[in-house]
């Protein structure tokens, strides 16, 4: 941690794949509260891509290159394959640093139980990036049961689906179950902790997983349902294969119901080149709100802006006055624990 209270959180980005060049590196970028110091990435081209956007970070080819200046930095921010998440992030804990892994926030929930012990062992903070509670969408959704305009909600849709028979090349594509592949891993992660945030813990679960392209490494098209201890019943749908999708979300209260359509749009507009800060970042056109009510009397509601940058506000604070991280790795485990179960509920069909 910095000793004064205004200097910068000095912060070095592990990987600069999607997840370092759009989700991590902009919104450290673009908040006064961090300085973006160090890239590493040993590709060639990412490495250009880095000193392009970010020339006033160094990059280094090695995680061992990065350890050997810990002592120089804060907080290390870790978008490798998820595979490697564990491994370094105990590294860089044991390097004297704080931590931000990105989802899935290891493979197993033993290891993540590890590395919470080896956090609280170092007096270092630990957080897991799971940006998707800043959706737009489900922040609305999150406003909407909150303020009982469903009334008791009964029932929860929620998708991540799209059209990719034949997906780019990348380590995604390659990564088995055991190293943290899957649609499961990578959607799963999002949709079940968004869920288990609105409703609260799971009682009973069940699973369909399937590997739809020829040769694919994991699951691409996932179904899980889950009963939550409050009664509500969670349907969660992620396939990277589907020809048309369904609703992003439709919630079936005891007063009303609320349906939407189509992401957040902070992700597109990033790879486009938006910046944090831009004007309209986050804003949702109202053509693509969601509609609040019943059949034959609805009306569409504003969507709430979405927000990334909150995750990184909220965890300067925490870094700074001790307050509450932006997300508690005990929820990240939780969510493992549940995909756990569902891939020991289903068999995979290849």
């Amino acid at each position: 941690m910095t000793d004064a209270a205004s200097a910068p959180i000095r912060t070095a980005v592990i990987g600069f794949g999607v997840s370092g060049r759009v989700f991590h590196a902009p919104f450290l970028d673009a908040d006064p509260a961090y300085s973006l110091d160090v890239i590493v990435t040993r590709d060639p081209s990412r490495r250009a891509a880095a000193e392009a956007r970010h020339p006033s970070a160094s990059t280094v080819a090695t995680v061992d290159e990065l350890w050997a200046i810990a002592d120089r930095l804060d907080l290390a921010v870790i978008g490798s394959p998820s595979g490697t998440h564990a491994a370094l992030a105990e590294a860089a804990l044991d390097a004297g640093l704080d931590v931000v892994v990105d989802k899935p926030f290891a493979v197993t929930a033993d290891e993540g139980r590890g590395l919470i012990a080896t956090a609280a062992r170092l007096g270092r903070t630990l957080t897991v990036f799971q940006n998707r509670r800043w959706d737009g969408d489900f922040r609305t959704v999150r406003r909407l049961v909150a303020d009982g305009e469903l009334g008791e909600v009964r029932r929860f849709e929620s998708r991540f689906e799209w059209w990719k028979p034949e997906p780019p090349a990348s380590w995604k594509t390659e990564a088995t179950v055991a190293d943290g592949g899957g649609i499961l891993y990578d959607l799963g992660t999002h949709l079940i902790d968004q869920a288990v945030q609105l409703f609260g813990p799971v009682a009973d679960l069940s699973a369909e997983i399937d590997r739809r392209r020829p040769g694919g490494a994991a699951d691409d098209d996932v179904f899980v349902a889950l009963r939550h201890e409050s009664g509500v019943r969670s349907h969660l749908w992620m396939n990277g294969v589907a020809p048309r999708s369904g609703p992003r979300f439709h919630v079936l209260g005891s007063t009303a119901g609320y349906t939407s359509w189509g992401l957040d749009g902070q992700e597109p507009a990033l790879i486009a080149g938006a910046r944090p800060g831009d004007a309209g970042f986050g804003e949702t056109p109202e053509s693509r709100w969601g509609v609040l009510g019943t059949d034959g009397d609805s009306r569409p509601v504003p969507t709430d802006r979405g927000d990334y940058g909150a995750f990184y506000r909220q965890l300067a604070v925490a870094l700074r006055d001790d307050a509450a991280v932006p997300v508690d790795p005990a929820d990240a485990v939780a969510v493992l624990e549940l995909i756990e179960r569902a891939h020991a509920a289903a068999s995979v069909t290849a």
